[in-house]
Order: C-alpha cells, then sequence, then structure tokens
C-alpha cells in the first residue's frame, strides 16, 4: 500500500475524521484538507481567525443561508459548516487516482422523487403564475434523482470522487467533502464567485447543450447556439450577476465572453465578469447569494417562487462551497464554485438534486429532459447509469469524434462572438470614473422596489456624475423622499394595480409625493406603470412577457435599443403619441413619459440588453431635473 493510500484509508476508517478533496480545473494534483469542523450561523461567524491568528477554512455554505439577505428560504437545519485547516498537502493526480477505490457502486430504487408529469406540470404552473404574472424574467426549480446505496459511506465517496476525476473533463472543482453525517461530491462547471487580491471574479454559466449518443456534430453544437430561449436565458443570468457585482464592486464589473464551457456530456455557454472590490470576502459571499443560474431573477423574488413550488428544502443544492485563503495583505481570498452536479450521501441514501431554468419560451417536457440530462451526467461519470461516449462534437457526421476545442471552430467563434453585438458597450468596457460627469455635484435616491436592478442603475447613476444611494422601499421615509434632489423609483416584480400589496402600495405613495411636490422624479419599470397609472393611462398585462426581450422603440425622437422585463404595459390609442408620451404606434404600448419635473421608461436602461442605455438615461435625467 502506498503512502496515499495508507492516509486515505486511515481516514475513512476514522468515522470522526473530516477532510476534503479538491482538484481544480487544469491542476495534476490534488489537495487534500484536514481538520477539526466547526458548525456557525452567519457567514459572518466563519472563523477566518482565530487567536488573533489567520487561518484556512473551507465552508459549505447550504441554501437556507439566502435568509441573511431577507430573502424566503426553509430552515431544513442544513449546517454552515466550516472545516478549520489544520494541514493542506498537495499529491500529484496520478498518485492519488491510484490510491483511490475504483469499484462501481450499485444503486438500489433509483429514480427521481418527482415523476415526469408532475414536474412538467409544476414548469407549466410557474410559466403561468409566475413568470406570466409578472413576479420574475425565470425560475429554476429543482428535482431529486433519489437511490439507496448499500456500501460503506466513506469508501463510496473515495471511488465516486476517482471516477469524476476519470470520467468527467472541465469542471472548475471536483471534489468530496466528508464529515461526520453529511457527504458531498461533485464537479462543478461554474465558479460563482472569486475574490483575489482585490479583484473580484464572477462566471455565469447557462445554456445547456446535451451531447448525443455516439457524439454532437458541430450543426447541432449551431443548432444549440442559435436558440433564441438559450440566447436570452444567458443574457438574463449575466443581467442579475451584474447586479450583485455592482453591489461590491466600486467599478461595477465588467464582462468578456462569451465561451464555451465543454464537461464530458454537457456543454454550456459562459460570460467572465470581473470587478474591483475591497469587502470582507464573507460580505461578498453573502452579497452574492446565490446564483442566478440555480435560483432565478430577479432574486428576492426567485426565492418566494422556489419557496411556493418545491416540495422539499434544498439542503447545500445551489449554496456554495467556499476555500477562504489567507493573502498578503493580512486579509482573505475566496475561491467559491456553486454546489450543482454534486452527488449527497446520506443513512444510506444517494441524492443528485438537479433543476432547468424556466423562461417564457420553455417547454415543459423540454425542461423534464435537461433534467434527465443532468442527472445522467453526473450518475454516469461515477458510474452509477452506464456510460455513452457522447463526449466529442465532430465537424461532420461521418468523421471520428475529436477533442479539438469547440471555440477554435471559425464558425463557432463568429456565433459566439456575434452574440455581443447585441450588448450594450457600457457594461463590455471598463467605465471612467464619475466625477467629471454631466450631473456631478448632484445627488440621488433610489428606492429599490425588490429588483436589485437597482445596483446596476446606481452604478450608471454614479458614472453619469450624481452621488447615488439605494435604500429598500419599506425603509425609506418621507423625509428622505422629500430631501432626494433625484428621486430614482426602481423596478419590481409584480402587478402594479395590486391594491393589496404594501410594496406596491408604498411605492404609489413615494410616486404621487414627488409629483404633488413638482419635484425630480425617475421611474423605471414598476414604477413607470405607477405613474402612468396615477396620470390617468390604462394599465393592462401584455399578451406574452417581456422578459429578457431587446427592442428598439422610439423615445422622444430618438429611436433606442433598450432591454425590456415587463409582463405590464401603460397603453394609449394608437397612434396617439404626444410630447409626453413615446409609444407603440400600432399598440399603443408606452415606452416612456415625461413632463414638468418627472421622466420615466418601461424598459431596463442598465441591462446589459440596452445598447442605448446610458444615452437615454442622461436624456431622461437632464428633463427630469429640467436641464433641457
Amino acid at each position: 500500500m502506498t503512502d496515499t493510500a495508507a492516509l486515505l484509508a486511515e481516514l475513512v476508517e476514522d468515522a470522526d475524521a473530516s477532510f476534503v478533496l479538491i482538484a481544480r480545473d487544469g491542476a495534476q494534483s490534488v489537495e487534500l484538507l484536514t481538520g477539526p469542523t466547526r458548525d456557525v450561523d452567519l457567514l459572518a461567524d466563519i472563523p477566518l481567525t482565530i487567536d488573533g491568528t489567520p487561518r484556512e477554512v473551507f465552508a459549505m455554505v447550504p441554501y437556507r443561508q439566502v435568509r441573511e439577505r431577507g430573502f424566503a428560504a426553509t430552515d431544513d437545519g442544513t449546517p454552515l459548516r466550516c472545516l478549520i485547516v489544520d494541514e493542506h498537502r498537495d499529491f500529484p493526480l496520478d498518485d492519488m487516482l491510484a490510491a483511490l477505490p475504483a469499484a462501481p457502486v450499485p444503486l438500489e430504487d433509483a429514480g427521481f422523487d418527482i415523476s415526469d408529469e408532475d414536474y412538467a406540470e409544476v414548469v407549466s404552473r410557474v410559466i403561468a403564475e409566475e413568470i406570466g404574472r409578472g413576479e420574475g424574467a425565470n425560475f429554476v426549480i429543482r428535482r431529486d434523482y433519489t437511490a439507496t446505496v448499500d456500501a460503506e459511506e466513506r469508501s463510496t465517496a473515495l471511488a465516486w470522487f476517482r471516477a469524476l476525476l476519470t470520467h468527467e473533463r472541465g469542471a472548475y472543482w471536483t471534489f468530496a467533502v466528508i464529515t461526520p453525517g453529511h457527504i458531498a461530491v461533485g464537479a462543478s462547471p461554474e465558479a460563482h464567485v472569486v475574490a483575489r487580491d482585490g479583484i473580484v471574479t464572477m462566471n455565469p454559466i447557462s445554456g445547456t447543450f446535451r451531447h448525443p449518443a455516439g457524439g454532437a456534430t458541430k450543426a447541432t453544437l449551431i443548432d444549440f447556439l442559435s436558440s433564441t430561449k438559450e440566447t436570452e436565458e444567458l443574457f438574463m443570468v449575466v443581467d442579475e450577476e451584474l447586479k450583485m457585482m455592482s453591489a461590491v464592486c466600486s467599478d461595477g464589473g465588467r464582462i468578456t465572453g462569451p465561451h464555451l464551457k465543454q464537461m464530458s456530456r454537457l456543454t454550456h455557454t459562459e460570460y467572465m465578469l470581473r470587478g474591483r472590490s475591497r469587502l470582507d470576502p464573507r460580505d461578498i459571499l453573502r452579497e452574492t447569494m446565490f446564483a442566478p443560474t440555480v435560483t432565478g431573477s430577479p432574486m428576492q423574488n426567485a426565492c418566494a417562487v422556489i419557496r411556493r413550488h418545491e416540495t422539499t428544502p434544498r439542503g447545500y443544492y445551489s449554496g456554495v462551497a467556499a476555500l477562504f485563503t489567507p493573502n498578503g495583505e493580512g486579509g482573505h481570498d475566496v475561491d467559491a464554485p456553486i454546489l450543482i452536479r454534486t452527488v449527497y450521501l446520506e443513512d444510506g441514501r444517494l441524492r443528485v438534486p438537479v433543476g432547468a431554468t424556466l423562461v417564457r419560451h420553455s417547454d415543459p417536457y423540454g425542461e423534464v429532459s435537461e433534467t434527465h440530462g443532468k442527472a445522467a451526467g453526473v450518475l454516469g461519470a461515477i458510474g452509477a447509469i452506464p456510460r455513452d461516449t457522447a463526449a466529442a462534437v465532430k465537424a461532420d457526421p461521418d468523421e471520428p469524434s475529436t477533442d479539438t476545442p469547440l471555440a477554435d471552430d471559425p464558425e463557432v467563434s463568429a456565433l459566439l462572438a456575434s452574440r455581443n453585438s447585441r450588448l450594450a458597450e457600457f457594461w463590455l468596457n471598463p467605465q471612467e470614473d464619475g466625477s467629471t460627469g454631466p450631473f456631478a455635484g448632484r445627488t440621488a435616491l433610489v428606492v429599490d422596489a425588490e429588483d436589485r436592478f437597482t445596483t446596476m442603475l446606481a452604478h450608471q447613476l454614479r458614472h453619469l456624475g450624481l452621488d447615488a444611494r439605494i435604500m429598500p422601499w419599506h425603509e425609506v421615509q418621507d423625509a428622505a423622499i422629500d430631501a432626494a434632489e433625484l428621486l430614482v423609483a426602481g423596478p419590481g416584480p409584480g402587478d402594479p394595480r395590486d391594491a393589496s400589496s404594501p410594496r406596491i402600495a408604498r411605492m404609489r405613495e413615494l410616486v404621487g409625493r414627488r409629483l404633488d411636490q413638482g419635484a425630480p422624479l425617475l421611474a423605471v419599470c414598476l414604477s413607470h406603470q405607477i405613474l402612468a397609472d396615477r396620470l390617468g393611462l390604462d394599465l393592462a398585462p401584455l399578451a406574452a412577457p417581456h422578459q429578457g426581450l431587446q427592442k428598439t422603440v422610439p423615445v422622444f425622437g430618438e429611436e433606442a435599443s433598450i432591454g425590456f422585463y415587463n409582463t405590464f404595459t401603460a397603453q394609449v390609442s394608437p397612434g396617439s403619441e404626444t410630447s409626453g408620451v413615446s409609444a407603440d404606434p400600432a399598440t399603443g404600448d408606452v415606452y416612456a413619459l415625461r413632463g414638468d419635473g418627472y421622466a420615466s421608461v418601461q424598459g431596463h436602461l442598465e441591462s446589459i440588453l440596452s445598447r442605448d442605455g446610458i444615452r437615454t438615461l442622461e436624456r431622461l435625467i437632464e428633463h427630469a431635473l429640467r436641464i433641457s
């Protein structure tokens, strides 16, 4: 027995021992972390310093921690578990593979906890009752593949870890976390958030191309990349993660990509987001809980939708594994992949949670198929079901599969790059200091109506020179409303006509208060609809929701490419546009309003889909402030 095998055997035999194995993307080594565990209540309690000494800490952060942001989640008691690293060792990958058990582990009583038919019904209900009623743009609803495992659990976890190392390529982290009462083994494709040397990186991945049996072709990949649903799904999650970046980064963040993320059985599309931050890494983690790719958007309402439609708590699914490492500046860096593509083993039961992103275009049985594909990717990799050979993509179906990187193909590269022609240059390019912006020296109060698009909006306001701060709708007092030089009434989910909603009622009050005072007001999306209603315009639901939809629309004498996330609209009679109303000449849908001291817009000028967003925002602010 080798030294590595002997060490692993010792850790397996000690039921009280806790350890973590990590293989990072591209590394030819496996890291072994050992030490005691400590369960804590809050992210702030993660013990990065003990007795005055900075410590390396590995943490498993469950989904229920999202309650720290004030969001809804079932408290299932899943621990925020910290392993305080006493020893961190590296082993050559080949040595670790040789030392790990290789025998397959059979499963019994295997299948999904929710039938295909029941899951398809949930999908239909979410599209109709949530997306169709303005509760959000997209939501991720999960189901669990479960089975009985009649084998020693720690050895089983090591066998699965070896199988993932051998058969699942392209993972950001391949890992095994073994602590008393909780075992997790996975191959996460996605780094949720990384903070290193003052740079924060997020990696939104969306769109799932399941490689067909026998190998995919370039043509089938191009069909996937050409899909409107898959493209808009990725744009929506980038928007949602930019909300988080704008909350934690002084420069708001910029995007690069898109790229292909190719794994053994699945290919995804991804962007990279980067920005500068000096926040404590635990605060960064808190403000970015959790990835929209596994929850939905807007995030706060997504949590409420998950609670309404998922039948069991999530546990660690969609949370993060986070490794906090002391750095040379006296603080800590953090590397935190999303807990997806992960097998959980507890009391002899396997659980593989998988979810599909539901959007307005979703086909219920297409989403059923996506959950099957994601579960099969994990189960096939660990050998629990037969492995397929669909890893590669071929240029021609008659040619053998190769491992040539797909993004190197000129046609694929061009198709990927063409996506950015739809996006706002503001978020693609480095952003200048706003101290010399056109509104320098002025202030703005942004009221958040439960859509953190307000963080991106506030960043754009600062870029234009405004000193902007954000307050949630339920905290802003009348005195703050009256004192604001410019009040920005923000977007939010829901029906603007809902008289029973305290949030809608409060937004009506503050919009009305500013109008009565004749004080500068800018209203966005939901607040635009509330303003329109106050001005006597009709409100109605759209025939089909505009969630992540890019349109070129008239805005007071200029055509503007804007991103829309709305289910309801203000309307006027077609063709009755006036100097104070910009509307669709065919439908009468109102895109923007202006009057003495106020302006509003239905779309999201802060979205990556708003190519003319910053220009249009500046024009509307000029009008509200009576500069023009």
